[in-house]
């Protein structure tokens, strides 16, 4: 075997061993071969797939290849490390598992803006997997192609199991990542999302040397050109709360933003199925019925023949991957101005957050920092219903240097912009998660639709007690005891006591960032002495 030295001579070794090696494939194609091979099903113009017995991310099975490059700079407290010849011996041996087997091959870039990108190279055994990537990254022009430079290859054979005494592996499955020739390995699990969410982990290691905050969020443009970014964990409501008629979207998931302004990292959405509503989400729903859209672990109605997007019986994570050009009111080029607005969003498993708070700057560092949510149902294995969880940047399992990196790049973006952050709830309200009510999506979009209009600007607002949030008093259209959580709440004691409890959890992950975030960190409200005791 030759030299496996970089990514193109890499992706050259398998061009040469595979029978045959489709490369570039178009929709049509890739959709009759997961037919063909019987890997998919087919729902009218969607291909159905199902992922097996992982719906969702193996976490614990990522590991980054700790060498001179990435010593000193991943974030090791939060990813597993692999040695070299580790990482070698699993790559040669998956190279040898793709001799003489059908391989299919997509050129794509991450990155829409053209100084940033990355020409990605997948190898494949799955044509639906192909199909999957093709629509989440940016597909190149024929022009584009004659000239494309790898900088990235990923060699994906789902149906390969690692050897943990041989690999260094915890388990058959893996998801390594060697920063130093940028070569991402995927073995051992079928869930599509750790395909697009590796080349996300790659993208962030290498921004913040180029002067690029890469951002776990959605982005969209008002009619004015204003930009807003939406940061959540999956399921909070990026993808939901970005995707509207009458706002362009940028990006459904991830993003950078350099000195010119923000760029869509992909080109296409991964968007959450779960209860797809026709009326609460039409853009999506409508993406959902176009040829050649994948439906993962999504169930069709025996009787109908048609999705049902409440069905849960194989997950709550059910995915739709499209092509951003499903989206009528998109962005195409990927490219826009510098954020007017933030939006941070919170799933609240304690039910204690106001629907809608303004923050200052140094608050918006803090909550990004904090990462606070509540991890869905599905998303990770393990994962059965709503746990409150602190990932730093709103996206932790992504971001391999530390947080306060991304911290640092981020409160120097807000000095030199004019950006009004929000801190948003779209988790619980009336109690805390099996007591209170989970967030009316109509509810969120009002408050959200105030922030951005600018209806906020001048209202008056409370200081929550607890939090220090500037908490609007009155918005047109919203009920104003939904905006003081406390009068939600039948058990106006259990309330104080949850909502002390919840500061004092966030004081706690804070310190556990270590004290490279210290100068993010906020003063205490003066009434906030007992909450430690009380969350004790």
């Amino acid at each position: 075997m030759q030299d496996l030295h970089d990514p193109a001579s890499i992706a050259a070794t398998i061009l040469e061993s595979a029978n045959p090696a489709n490369t570039d494939q178009v929709t049509a194609a890739l959709f009759g071969a997961a037919i063909c091979r019987r890997e998919a099903k087919r729902a009218g113009g969607a291909l159905i797939v199902r992922t097996g017995k992982f719906t969702g991310r193996s976490a614990n099975d990522k590991f980054i290849v700790r060498d001179a490059t990435t010593a000193d700079l991943v974030w090791w407290e939060n990813t597993g490390a692999m040695a070299p010849h580790q990482f070698e011996t699993l790559l040669t041996d998956m190279m040898v598992a793709l001799r003489d087997r059908e391989i299919f091959h997509q050129r794509l870039f991450a990155g829409a803006h053209s100084a940033s990108r990355l020409g990605v190279e997948m190898f494949s055994t799955s044509a639906w997997h192909a199909l999957f990537i093709r629509h989440l990254l940016i597909k190149p022009s024929i022009c584009e192609l004659d000239g494309f430079e790898t900088d990235v290859t990923i060699v994906h054979v789902p149906d390969f199991e690692a050897q943990p005494g041989r690999h260094g592996t915890k388990t058959t499955t893996c998801i390594a990542l060697d920063f130093s020739r940028n070569i991402i390995l995927i073995c051992g699990t079928a869930y599509a999302g750790e395909i697009k969410k590796a080349v996300f982990s790659l993208f962030n290691f290498h921004a913040p040397a180029n002067n690029i905050l890469p951002m776990h969020c959605s982005a969209n443009v008002g009619p004015k050109g204003d930009t807003t970014l939406f940061f959540g964990l999956s399921g909070t409501g990026k993808t939901t709360l970005s995707t509207c008629a009458d706002r362009a979207l940028v990006g459904d998931d991830e993003h950078g933003w350099g000195p010119d302004g923000i760029f869509n990292i992909e080109g296409g959405c991964y968007a959450k199925a779960i209860n797809l509503d026709p009326k609460g989400e039409p853009e999506i729903f409508a993406a959902s019925r176009r040829f050649g859209t994948v439906l993962e672990n999504v169930v069709l109605d025996p009787a109908t023949g048609k999705p049902d997007f409440s069905n849960q019986s194989l997950t709550e994570n059910t995915r739709i991957a499209y092509p951003l050009a499903a989206i009528p009111n998109r962005v195409k080029s990927g490219l826009v101005a510098s954020p007017r607005n933030i939006v941070l969003l919170a799933a609240d498993a304690f039910g204690v957050l106001p629907p809608i708070s303004r923050l200052d700057p140094e608050q918006a560092v803090y909550y990004f920092l904090s990462g606070y949510t509540a991890k869905l149902a599905g998303t990770e294995r393990g994962v059965t219903e709503p746990q409150a969880t602190f990932s730093a940047c709103f996206g932790a399992p992504f971001m391999a240097q530390h947080p306060s990196v991304y911290g640092q790049l981020l409160a120097e973006r807000l000095k030199s912009a004019d950006v009004a952050c929000w801190l948003v709830n779209t988790g619980w309200t009336g109690g805390p998660y099996g007591v209170g009510k989970r967030m009316d999506l109509a509810l969120t979009r009002r408050v959200l639709e105030a922030a951005l209009g600018g209806e906020l600007e001048d209202v008056t607002c409370r200081t929550d007690p607890v939090f220090a949030l500037q908490v609007p008093t009155a918005i047109t259209g919203v009920d104003p005891a939904i905006l003081d959580p406390v009068q939600t709440w039948s058990d106006k004691t259990a309330f104080a006591k949850q909502a002390r409890a919840l500061k004092a959890l966030f004081e706690q992950k804070f310190e556990r960032l270590g004290p490279g975030v210290g100068r993010f960190a906020l003063p205490q409200p003066e009434d906030f002495s007992a909450a430690k005791s009380d969350a004790a």
